[in-house]
């Protein structure tokens, strides 16, 4: 993180968005730093493709810095940023079903089908053996995760994998706390049932959208938004 980017730290979520407004560069780096996994995460949640989900967010920031001056601190600006990246993907989701079913009544392959939609770990630790390991639990939780019905999916990725609370989920999905809690219920129980105890604790680790992705996707924005530098 820049040293201008650090400067906006203390900045409240409505200054920060007087900033992006105002086409700051700082302060877009800043809420893209702090809010790129989350966002793709939630992207994935819907759309279950790294490529289409990475597009979705981007499209989504750049949706919501047009409109930040209507930003008026309800909510978090994460969970507002949240909101406009689930009705985005949400909106893609819709378009690739009817794409989906006009090529299924023609008899036609939608090579979409055929992409890779789950992510692989990024390789970290020394020891190649441990690493192959962990990629293969990795691969085994996130292709469960991305069989579960898509209403569950998405709380399970809040609640299980960004660590929010019941009310913070309810909040970015505008559901009731209860149907979080009815909806997370249910996606442990169908999770439990395809997946050994012991690859809960490899839950933190999933869909990683960090490093070189993370650095890259901000860099878009900023040269979207912003100009270049």
């Amino acid at each position: 993180m820049t040293e201008q980017a650090l400067d906006c730290r203390p900045l409240s979520d409505l200054a920060l968005a007087a900033r992006i407004a105002a086409r700051d560069r700082a302060a877009v780096r800043l809420v893209t730093e702090r809010n790129n996994q989350r966002l793709f995460r939630t992207a994935w949640a819907i759309l279950k493709d790294r490529t289409e989900a990475e597009d979705a967010v981007q499209s989504a920031y750049l949706h919501a810095f047009a409109m930040i001056d209507r930003f008026e601190g309800r909510s978090s600006l994460a969970t507002w940023l949240t909101r406009i990246t689930i009705n985005e993907a949400l909106q893609r989701e819709r378009s690739a079903r009817r794409r989906r079913a006009h090529l299924d009544a023609d008899s036609v392959v939608d090579l979409n089908d055929y992409r890779e939609k789950l992510m692989r770990g990024s390789t970290q630790g020394s020891a190649p053996d441990a690493e192959l390991a962990r990629a293969q639990v990795r691969t085994i939780l996130e292709g469960a995760i991305g069989d579960l019905p898509q209403e569950f999916r998405t709380v399970f990725v809040f609640r299980e994998i960004e660590g929010l609370s019941v009310d913070e989920t309810a909040a970015a999905l505008d559901i009731p706390p209860a149907t979080v809690k009815t909806r997370h219920f249910r996606a442990r129980r169908r999770l439990q049932e395809a997946l050994a105890p012991e690859l809960r604790n490899a839950l933190t680790g999933s869909f990683p959208f960090a490093g070189a992705d993370c650095l890259g996707l901000t860099t878009r924005i900023l040269t979207a938004w912003c100009g270049r530098a």
